[in-house]
């Protein structure tokens, strides 16, 4: 699939985001949150779910967590232009709760088509909800190391880092985040 195909696709996709009403969470959102950058990208950033910030702009990371991870990126060389960054809830928990698994079942058949359609080299998942989505490991077992695994039809290569809120909360975690971020630069 070309670029100019992806980008049909995910914005007809971004469409159907916006417009969702299959969970609770359209009631108190202010905008979904579909996740952008680039479609073409060989990796794609998943995070848990968009907070306040998020709700407010529309875009994914932008608040404190998101500069968190534009320093992890800068560390590799890389900008959020050249890489799809989504969350797996495309709405806002109140007050930021845990997502349910209700409303992590109606939005997962997005996140399928975001990988579907972007194709990426590498799913980098951010903390234990985007990790335990797809695997049943706990990510300080697991962070910095790469997982393969057909998923989709397709091998995929999935990398679990800390998220970027945890490094805010728990400065012991810094270190290890951006070093997660340097062996990522080996996978590209």
């Amino acid at each position: 699939m070309d670029v100019e195909q992806k980008k049909i696709l995910i914005k007809k996709l971004n469409e159907k985001i916006n417009n969702c009403k299959k969970c609770p969470l359209h009631l108190t959102r202010t905008n979904a949150v579909p996740g952008e950058y680039n479609v073409d990208a060989k990796i794609m950033f998943i995070g848990e779910a968009p907070g306040r910030n998020e709700d407010l702009q529309g875009k994914p990371f932008v608040g404190a967590a998101g500069k968190k991870l534009d320093e992890g990126l800068k560390k590799i060389n890389l900008e959020r232009k050249e890489v799809f960054i989504t969350s797996i809830l495309k709405c806002r928990p109140p007050n930021n709760r845990n997502p349910k698994i209700e409303e992590i079942k109606s939005c997962s058949p997005y996140l399928e088509e975001q990988i579907k359609i972007i194709d990426p080299k590498i799913i980098v998942l951010m903390g234990n909800f985007a990790l335990k989505y797809f695997f049943d490991y706990n990510i300080s077992q697991i962070h910095g190391k790469i997982i393969e695994k057909t998923y989709l039809g397709k091998k995929r290569l999935f990398y679990p880092i800390f998220h970027p809120a945890a490094i805010i909360y728990n400065q012991k975690l810094k270190e290890t985040f951006y070093k997660d971020f340097e062996k990522l630069k080996e996978y590209i």
